[in-house]
């Protein structure tokens, strides 16, 4: 058997996707995410002119050597745009894997560990009432564990709160450029303990409650929210402060007992290694399609269950369904599993794109059934929805400074 074809697909039905659909000789077809956001078009043309080529010719059903030909055959390796080229090649070499063997991908990967995958849902309002509020309706939906995010007062825009706005696309208004979004820790910090204060009186003590900090915090800011935050026991604290310097973490971890999460941005095992080893960390949550795919990911879990560390992948609507099948797959097998952060299964547009084969029931998923990953990719309906230039927000505080993403 011989890959025959590869194309990537680029649609915006509502947020821009990079899609990979590999084409073997005897008809099968796989389909891979290769999305970063706002850095679409260089993924593609990484993918068109320096991997495609390689590619076609070779045996689909040898997707190690093929992963490591792509990441050790080439001198620069790693960053977000090599590793997301290799992802969406891995995921589709691993939905055509599963066609020919007629299994879902977690059978392939050494079959259950669990019934369902448990979600995470996110509550972000205008302010902690509003927050509690969207918290208790998901809640009343069977979610048991909620991210809380609330707006900060004093600033037009917090993270997490998108307000009246649809979408980035909105807030670009008529000029594709990146909008820019204030920031100050201390107005931060005057709201942020009330709204845990007040999930915990209106939402009890039975649902696990999580917070994004988005990187806000230096190191010795994060271990004061995190000591705040202990009474209200969050299940974690996610991307407390930048983590370029591992070594910021241990002094987090030397003031709290909050567990800590973070990887989002991690391209690859390498990115993770130390925190891991040093259990500085209690979520690992790196995507599949920015860490290199199936095959890397399986690997990152095995070396975090090693150290107690849970996998939490990363969970945002500029992930593609494609890549959400790719963690349920992967959920659903890893021992060491924890949550999945769940933004719900997209629009009317998006689902007219990429038709997936998931339940989601009482707060959990149930993985598909079907051979491979479960999606089916509608080619005709993606070319509906052409790629519009986009970009996520740029951070600055008060003072002008640019501050982290």
């Amino acid at each position: 058997m011989k890959i025959e074809d590869i194309k990537v697909i680029v649609c915006s039905p509502g947020r821009n996707f990079v899609t990979v659909k590999i084409v073997a000789d005897s008809g099968v077809i796989g389909v891979g995410d290769a999305t970063v956001n706002g850095r679409e078009m260089a993924v593609v043309a990484y993918l068109e002119e320096h991997v495609i080529p390689c590619l076609v010719g070779r045996d689909p059903q040898d997707i190690e050597d093929i992963w490591q030909y792509l990441y050790k055959g080439a001198y620069w390796r790693k960053g977000p745009i090599t590793m997301a080229a290799i992802a969406g090649i891995d995921m589709a070499l691993w939905d055509i894997k599963g066609k020919l063997a007629n299994l879902p991908v977690y059978q392939l990967l050494g079959g259950r560990s669990r019934a369902g995958v448990n979600l995470y849902a996110h509550a972000g309002g205008s302010d902690i009432d509003d927050t509690i509020d969207k918290a208790q309706t998901l809640v009343d939906q069977g979610f048991k564990a909620v991210r809380l995010q609330s707006a900060v007062a004093g600033l037009k825009t917090t993270y997490g709160v998108v307000g009246d706005k649809k979408d980035y696309y909105e807030l670009q208004g008529n000029r594709p450029l990146p909008p820019e979004e204030q920031w100050c820790t201390q107005k931060y910090f005057s709201m942020i303990e009330a709204l845990f204060s007040e999930a915990r009186r209106r939402l009890g003590s039975g649902v696990h409650l999580l917070h994004d900090v988005h990187s806000r915090l230096t190191p010795i800011e994060s271990a004061r929210l995190g000591k705040m935050l202990e009474p209200y026991h969050l299940l974690f604290l996610e991307d407390a402060s930048i983590a370029e310097n591992q070594q910021s973490y241990e002094l987090i971890r030397q003031h709290t007992t909050t567990p800590l999460a973070i990887g989002e941005t991690y391209n690859s095992i390498w990115d993770c290694k130390d925190l891991i080893q040093s259990q500085l960390v209690d979520y690992i949550r790196a995507a599949a399609t920015h860490a290199g795919g199936i095959t890397a990911m399986r690997r990152i879990a095995d070396f975090a269950g090693l150290y107690n560390v849970r996998t939490a992948p990363h969970g945002a609507p500029d992930l593609s369904p494609i890549c959400f099948s790719a963690h349920l797959h992967l959920n659903t097998w890893t021992p060491n599993f924890g949550i999945q952060e769940f933004v719900g299964l997209g629009n009317e547009q998006i689902r007219s794109v990429f038709q997936q084969d998931v339940m989601i029931k009482d707060g959990m998923a149930v993985v598909s059934e079907k051979p491979g990953l479960g999606v089916d990719f509608n080619e005709q309906a993606a070319q509906q929805y052409p790629y519009k230039r986009s970009y996520l927000p740029v951070s600055r505080l008060e003072d002008g400074t640019v501050w982290n993403w």
